[in-house]
């Protein structure tokens, strides 16, 4: 157990993502919570990057639980499209949270465009992951992930835009790959390994 931190809450509404994350933080001994347990409504995310989002997300749910809470905002960046979707990888998704409309908007506009070619494909996933705590501390940890993209959409493992995203070095989509296999590469766990060495030294 780390010292003086026995409860982390997740600041979001997405199962998928508060799956990883609580699959990433169960080593570390702590009581988790998903910010729907409290009735944490999801804030306006209004910052202009990745990392204002998410401390945008995890201040509004430790502020309101009074415990720390983590925050992740992360997209698909495809070099392309001017790294878009972006921070606005959720809102392709619509109210709905369809993503499967999303990947259609990207093919298209890719196709459209004339931009399926190899060298017009790169792309990356960006992670940031916060940590806030009721005193008003906080840091934040940036991971990346770099591939390309692919169509047709490929796997049902995992969430988001994981179907359509081959990390470089690999054969298969994120979306075609083991869960636990997937979580130990991804772009959220290169920034939990470096939340992990903060906590491990924290004195909350």
């Amino acid at each position: 157990m780390i010292k003086n931190i026995k409860e982390i809450v997740i600041a979001s509404h997405n199962e998928g993502k508060v799956k990883e994350i609580k699959s990433l933080l169960k080593p570390l001994g702590f009581k988790i919570y998903s910010a729907k347990k409290f009735e944490i409504n999801e804030p306006v995310e209004n910052g202009k990057t990745f990392r204002e989002n998410s401390l945008i997300k995890s201040k509004n749910a430790s502020l309101k639980s009074g415990i720390p809470s983590i925050a992740d905002d992360s997209g698909l960046c495809i070099l392309s499209l001017n790294n878009d979707p972006g921070i606005y990888s959720a809102r392709w998704a619509g109210k709905s949270k369809n993503f499967d409309l999303a990947m259609k908007k990207i093919e298209h506009k890719m196709t459209r465009n004339q931009l399926l070619n190899k060298s017009s494909r790169k792309a990356f996933f960006c992670c940031a992951l916060s940590i806030y705590f009721p005193n008003n501390d906080f840091r934040v940890f940036e991971g990346k992930k770099y591939g390309h993209i692919q169509f047709p959409a490929l796997g049902k493992n995992g969430f988001g835009y994981d179907p359509i995203f081959v990390p470089n070095g690999y054969r298969k989509t994120f979306g075609e790959m083991n869960f636990d296999y997937k979580e130990r590469i991804s772009h959220r766990a290169i920034a939990f390994r470096k939340m992990k060495k903060f906590l491990q030294t924290y004195k909350f």
